[in-house]
């Protein structure tokens, strides 16, 4: 089985309570790709400037991570520069520079285009639904993430997509702005209607809620002492989560459940350092180790 992502390679400037970071590596493409790598070969479809180098090729280099769909043009790459306060479930955008990005055009290259399992990651909808139509056939799963960004905005656009789709990863806040619904049952069923059989919410702090026609999961998220940077949590579950499905290849409950808990895990290294860092150094004892201490901390033995 083949997993393909679609999405940013970017640089971000950071503040957060724990300290300041200028220009490193970030966009959803970047997270998702190292983590889901861990799990699973994944092949990348983004744009870069001339600005993206040897420093940033290092990173991907040694993994099972493709990079042939990562096309690099003339300028500078896309540029996010934000800050986080005490509240860091949300951060602050000071400046958004598009760069080569305001013309990123998705072109498969032939060989992804029979990708088994498509993850669009955060783009315009319009960009997502192309993407779908390049597919030499159908793939056995796409899923989509989305921001209130695109749900406002280009709501038609996005609502076409979600035909497509089978699983969509979103905030609780996302969530609710999609659907027009508070509870969590009550949104699962207005999206479940427009196209997606599953539905994860994302929940920060709080965890994960995963939706299915064959039950439902609630789960945690792994408890921290620190958090220092939480940009590129939810792609980094997004790619645990789709690179655990893909090496399993199935979606029943049980399966997903333990995709949501890899995820899950591996966004908690993600927040403890700036941008990729923790991905590019965590080490399996490591991830397993932390794994099973969330299974332990979920488990309730029977009477």
């Amino acid at each position: 089985m083949s997993l393909l992502v679609v999405g940013s390679v970017a640089f971000d400037d950071l503040e957060t309570p724990a300290g300041r970071r200028k220009d490193i590596l970030g966009g959803s493409a970047s997270y998702f790709s190292l983590a889901a790598s861990r799990l699973h070969p994944v092949q990348v479809v983004a744009v870069v400037g001339e600005d993206f180098g040897p420093d940033q090729d290092r990173v991907f280099a040694g993994r099972p991570i493709d990079l042939a769909g990562l096309v690099r043009k003339r300028g500078r790459s896309f540029h996010w520069r934000g800050e986080y306060g005490q509240d860091l479930n949300e951060a602050v955008t000071l400046e958004t520079q598009l760069n080569v990005f305001a013309d990123f055009h998705p072109q498969l290259p032939e060989s992804y285009r029979r990708a088994s399992c498509l993850f669009l990651g955060n783009i315009d909808p319009v960009l997502q639904m192309d993407v779908v139509r390049q597919m030499s056939a159908r793939p056995r799963w796409v899923a989509l993430d989305t921001m209130n960004f695109w749900i406002d905005g280009a709501r038609e656009a996005l609502v076409n997509v979600l035909k497509e789709v089978d699983i969509l990863l979103i905030n609780e806040a996302e969530a609710r702005s999609l659907s027009g619904q508070r509870q969590l049952l009550n949104i699962y069923d207005a999206v479940r209607a427009m196209g997606p059989r599953i539905l994860v919410v994302k929940r920060g702090e709080y965890g994960v809620a995963l939706f299915t026609p064959e039950g439902h999961f609630l789960a945690p998220a792994f408890p921290l002492r620190e958090v220092v940077d939480p940009t590129g949590a939810g792609d980094t579950f997004a790619g645990g989560f789709m690179g655990f499905l893909a090496a399993a290849e199935h979606t029943d409950l049980e399966t997903l459940k333990r995709a949501a808990l890899m995820g899950t895990v591996l966004a908690s290294f993600t927040v403890e350092q700036f941008g990729t860092g923790a991905l590019e150094t965590l080490e399996d004892n490591a991830l397993h180790g932390r794994l099973a201490a969330l299974r332990e901390l979920i488990r309730v033995a029977p009477r």
